[in-house]
C-alpha cells in the first residue's frame, strides 16, 4: 500500500460506509478487548511512579467545556514547584502517552497535568470525537489556568509537554499565552497542515479541492440525517483518483501487506501495548466533517511571537513526521531547537522510555523554566 494512502491514519481500501452516531459517549462497543489491558495499572497505559500522587480533576475553558485530566504531584513536594501541560497525540487519551509523559515528568520533580482535548476522551463537548484547532489550542490555555491556580505550582513557571498532534496546537497556544514560558514537543505534527495538503503536502491542488468537496457534501448528510458520520480526518485517495475515506482510524485486524506507518500506529493503538477504549485511534474514526476546521485554520501563522521564550522539538530520525519539526525550527531557528533521536520512529516517542529523552527535556525545562 502505498504509504500516502495510508496517512489518514488509515488502511484505504476504498470507499467505506458512513458510521453515524448521536451525542454519546465514545467508550465503545470494543471494551471488550481490552480484557487484561491495564487491570494491574488501572485502566492506563504505563505503571504509576512510586513517589507520585495521580489525582483526577476538571476545569473548564473559556468555551465553557469541561476538560478532563489527570494530575500528577511528586509525593514530597514542597514550596511552589515547575509545572507542565501535557497532551497528545491526536485521537490519544490522558491514559496514553500524554498520562506516561506527565508520570516521567512528576517523578523528576514537576507538576504535570495530563489533559484530554475537548469533545474527547472523558472531556465534555456534546458532539463527540471532534476536533478544532481552535478551541484544542484554548484548551492548552485552560490547563495553564488551572495549573496556575493550584497553590503547590509556581506561576512563572509553566511550560507545555506536547505530543503528535496536539504539538501545532500547543506552539500557537504559546504564540499568543506568554504565560507559558517554554514549550517542548514529540514528534510533532501540525494537524492544519496535514488534513488541508496531505502527508508531505502531497495533496495536488485538484485534490484539495475534492477533499472539499466531500467535507461539504457530507455536512448536507449529516445535516439531513441530523447524526455526524465518522470518517478520515486526513482523506486518502483510492487508485481511481477519488477520496476513499474509511470509518476507522485503524483497521480492526492488520492487513498482510500494511505499510510500515499503519503497522506502526496499529503496534501502538491496536494492541495491549496502547489500547484505550476511549481512544479514537483504538477504536473508531474523528467526525467526518473535522478536517474543515483546520483548513479554515492555520497553525504556526504567528510563531515568531514565541521568542524571547523558548521550545525544543523532538523528533526521530525514521520517524514519517519529522518534516514538520524541522519546517518549523527552520521557521524560528534563534527560538526553537532541534533534537533528533537516532533510530526512533514515530511511535516509538510515545511510550519506549528507554529512548525518549526525557534527560534532555528535564534540561531544557529547567533552564526555560528558571
Amino acid at each position: 500500500m502505498e504509504r500516502r494512502k495510508a496517512l489518514g491514519l488509515i488502511a484505504a481500501t476504498g470507499a467505506a460506509t458512513a458510521a453515524s452516531f448521536t451525542a454519546v459517549p465514545s467508550f465503545g462497543a470494543e471494551t471488550g478487548r481490552a480484557a487484561g489491558q491495564g487491570k494491574a495499572r488501572g485502566g492506563y497505559t504505563f505503571a504509576l511512579a512510586e513517589n507520585v500522587k495521580r489525582t483526577s480533576v476538571r476545569f473548564k475553558n473559556r468555551y465553557g467545556i469541561e476538560v478532563a485530566a489527570d494530575l500528577y504531584v511528586p509525593k514530597n513536594a514542597r514550596g511552589k514547584l515547575p509545572a507542565l501541560a501535557v497532551s497528545g497525540p491526536f485521537g490519544a487519551v490522558k491514559e496514553q502517552s500524554s498520562g506516561l509523559y506527565a508520570n516521567e515528568f512528576a517523578r523528576r520533580g514537576y507538576i504535570a497535568l495530563a489533559f484530554d482535548p475537548s469533545f474527547t476522551g472523558e472531556s465534555g463537548g456534546r458532539v463527540r470525537d471532534v476536533a478544532s484547532p481552535d478551541i484544542n489550542t484554548e484548551d492548552w490555555s485552560a490547563a495553564v489556568d488551572f495549573l496556575g491556580l493550584q497553590k503547590i505550582v509556581d506561576r512563572e513557571r509553566i511550560g507545555a509537554q506536547a505530543i503528535c498532534g496536539l504539538s501545532g496546537m500547543a506552539l500557537t497556544a504559546a504564540a499568543a499565552d506568554s504565560r507559558i514560558k517554554a514549550v517542548a514537543t514529540a514528534v510533532m505534527y501540525d494537524m492544519s497542515r496535514s488534513m488541508s495538503r496531505g502527508h508531505e503536502d502531497y495533496y495536488t491542488p485538484e485534490q484539495r479541492q475534492k477533499v472539499v468537496d466531500h467535507l461539504s457534501r457530507q455536512r448536507w448528510i449529516d445535516a439531513e440525517k441530523g447524526t455526524y458520520a465518522r470518517l478520515s480526518a486526513e482523506v486518502p485517495f483510492d487508485d481511481n483518483g477519488n477520496v476513499a475515506p474509511s470509518d476507522r482510524v485503524l483497521p480492526k485486524t492488520l492487513p498482510a501487506d500494511a505499510d510500515p506507518v499503519t503497522a506502526a500506529f496499529f503496534d501502538y493503538y491496536r494492541t495491549e501495548r496502547g489500547y484505550h477504549p476511549r481512544s479514537i485511534n483504538s477504536t473508531t474514526a474523528w467526525t467526518g466533517t473535522t478536517p474543515m476546521s483546520f483548513f479554515a485554520f492555520q497553525q504556526m501563522t504567528n510563531i515568531d511571537m514565541l521568542a524571547p521564550r523558548k521550545a525544543i522539538m523532538v523528533t526521530g530520525s525514521e520517524a514519517h513526521s519529522r518534516y514538520y519539526s524541522e519546517d518549523v525550527q527552520k521557521m524560528a531557528p534563534d527560538t526553537i531547537d532541534l533534537l533528533v533521536v537516532p533510530g526512533a520512529d514515530h511511535v516509538d516517542l510515545y511510550d519506549r522510555k528507554d529512548i525518549i529523552p526525557f534527560g534532555k527535556l528535564d534540561e531544557f525545562f529547567t533552564k526555560n523554566l528558571a
